[in-house]
C-alpha cells in the first residue's frame, strides 16, 4: 500500500503554475523541486506550464504588467516535468 502511495505523489499534475492566484497553484507539489525539460533543454524561468496541450509560459525579460507582474509569453513544444530530487 505504500508504493501506491509513493507513486501517487511522484505523478506531477497536467498542468501547474508558480502563481498563487492560478487556479493550477499546488504548493504541495512545488515544495519538491520541479524541473521543466523544454525540447530537451532544462528551463528555469517557466512560470506555468501544461503537458497535455504543449505548452510553457515563461517570462518576457524585466518587463512588468500595470499590476506589477512579469509579463509572460507562451511557447509550445514538448513538455517534460520532474522532480529534481528524485534519484
Amino acid at each position: 500500500m505504500n508504493e501506491k502511495n509513493e507513486t501517487q505523489s511522484d505523478q506531477l499534475p497536467d498542468r501547474l503554475s508558480v502563481d498563487p492566484k492560478s487556479p493550477y497553484y499546488n504548493e504541495a507539489v512545488l515544495s519538491r523541486d520541479v524541473g521543466i525539460r523544454f525540447k530537451g533543454v532544462e528551463k528555469n524561468n517557466v512560470e506555468e506550464y501544461c503537458v497535455s496541450e504543449g505548452w510553457i509560459r515563461v517570462t518576457a525579460g524585466n518587463a512588468k504588467d500595470r499590476h506589477g507582474n512579469p509579463l509572460t509569453i507562451k511557447v509550445h513544444g514538448p513538455v517534460e516535468p520532474y522532480f529534481r530530487d528524485k534519484k
